[in-house]
């Protein structure tokens, strides 16, 4: 008697497998994401069939029909690679109210000055989409506009407008009813996207997807999500605050990490090309516990300021909070103040932030937030007109970054006088293209003074130290 092959179920995330169906994945732990797999008797042999096209060599394959057009929007092209590619599916998420309906819209307006454009809403109303329209100005004749949540009808759209470009606002809120489940889960999500994917590849029409995020900031849906799609960017902000930005975590035609930034106010959504500055409190005089650093967010430099505040309290368990820092290595740092340098935060709350909402997880911060503690806690401005970069070792060492000239010279050109930089990181930094070798900068080694150097700017001084202790003596 042959045995009967039992049904088994899947996770559609991970992968992990179970004779029996539960809620819960028990590997990655994602609800309603295992389905049944069913029994498969061994492996079917597939038959050659029609092709879409002929193989060619690859020298004969032409090029031009996957070179990026731009969307009129600068900073969104920066972050794409030079723009929209033909067929691409470009997957933009953010949290709700974040300003991505509000920026779309705004690249679709300006992509409808010279090809047809459709934007299918499917969580607002076709008057509601009207009425932002009209108030940020983005009423163009090649603009359509359709509010549908059902994919068929979606297909029916795209069938009959035959646009350059698509946007779907949002992935989550349309529907195959070819597939069971409802409008934004696993299975649904997954079915829609695949025939929009598809639909895109075969007409040569780019398409932008609207997604939802979690509540830890992740984007919602089976990971799968993101591998069908070419581009994937996400929306960051603080709803309190007028400053966007867009972060680009995977680009299959430019570059990845690169980052836009953006103004969104009552006329719309406009691109920052020099957001430098934005990051930096403005005072007359220095205050005890900031420090000004340089981060830098794909090829851009921004320099960001670091805040720190320390005080006593009688709790058995002292508070450190951390606001635009990684919460780990702000810990480490801590522990490196009090055993390399024999700082008492023990009894002492600590509290670190940055200015204006921005996310720095760039290693070159750690002396930055190490220095602001420090000041804050002896309670002793540092110099002004200072940046500060560097990674700090568990050891109390100084290690080099990447981009350093880069860094100073965005330092320099806004007004700062003098840069703290880890021993050696002028000599393994690969100067800017056109810079001459009369105009390196000169390192200054801790305990001399700086010599004045004119790579930059008449009177920028460039100091380098090996350690926290070096650096903490010198700015003291």
């Amino acid at each position: 008697m042959t045995k009967t092959q039992k049904p088994g179920y899947r996770c559609a995330e991970c992968g992990w497998r179970t004779t029996k169906w539960v809620g819960r994945c028990g590997e990655c732990q994602a609800w309603g994401t295992v389905d049944e797999e069913g029994a498969r008797a061994g492996v079917h042999v597939v038959q050659g069939g029609a092709v879409s096209a002929p193989a060619l060599p690859i020298g004969q394959v032409k090029a031009e029909f996957a070179r990026a057009r731009t969307t009129g929007v600068g900073e969104l092209d920066r972050v794409l690679g030079g723009g929209l590619v033909p067929g691409a599916v470009v997957l933009l998420a953010g949290e709700p109210g974040i300003g991505k309906s509000t920026l779309l819209l705004e690249a679709a307006a300006s992509l409808a000055r010279h090809e047809t454009v459709l934007y299918v809403t499917g969580e607002e109303s076709a008057a509601q989409v009207r009425m932002r329209a009209d108030r940020i100005g983005a009423i163009r004749d090649q603009l359509y506009l359709a509010a549908e949540t059902d994919l068929a009808a979606l297909v029916s759209h795209v069938e009959k407008v035959q646009p350059r470009l698509l946007i779907v606002d949002s992935v989550q809120t349309i529907g195959s009813t070819q597939t069971t489940g409802v409008p934004g889960g696993v299975t649904q999500v997954r079915e829609v996207t695949g025939n929009l994917v598809r639909l895109a590849k075969e007409r040569g029409m780019s398409t932008v997807l609207v997604g939802h995020v979690t509540k830890d900031g992740s984007i919602a849906g089976p990971r799968v999500l993101e591998h069908l799609v070419d581009v994937v960017l996400h929306f960051e902000g603080d709803r309190h605050s007028r400053l966007r930005m867009v972060r680009c975590v995977k680009n299959r035609f430019g570059p990845t990490e690169e980052v836009g930034c953006f103004d969104l106010n009552e006329r719309g959504i406009q691109g920052l090309a020099d957001p430098s500055g934005l990051f930096v409190s403005r005072r007359s005089e220095p205050v005890a516990g900031t420090c000004v650093t340089v981060t830098v967010e794909g090829t851009r430099p921004l320099p960001a300021e670091v805040q720190a505040l320390v005080g006593p309290t009688d709790a058995q368990q002292p508070r450190r909070s951390t606001s635009g820092l990684d919460p780990f290595r702000v810990t480490m740092i801590l522990a490196v103040l009090e055993r390399r340098l024999n700082a008492r935060l023990s009894g002492c709350d600590v509290f670190t932030a940055t200015v204006g909402g921005i996310r720095l997880n760039d290693p070159a911060v750690d002396l930055a937030v190490m220095l602001a503690v420090a000041s804050a806690a002896g309670d002793r401005p540092l110099p002004p007109g200072l940046v500060v970069l560097g990674e700090v070792g568990l050891a109390g060492e100084l290690r080099p970054v990447r981009d350093i000239r880069r860094r100073v010279a965005e330092a320099a050109r806004l007004g700062f006088t003098r840069a703290l930089v880890p021993a050696g990181s002028l000599d393994q930094d690969t100067p800017p293209p056109g810079e001459q070798d009369g105009d390196a900068l000169r390192p200054v080694p801790v305990g001399r003074r700086p010599a004045r150097t004119t790579a930059l700017t008449s009177g920028f001084e460039v100091t380098e130290a090996e350690n926290v202790w070096d650096a903490l003596t010198h700015v003291t």
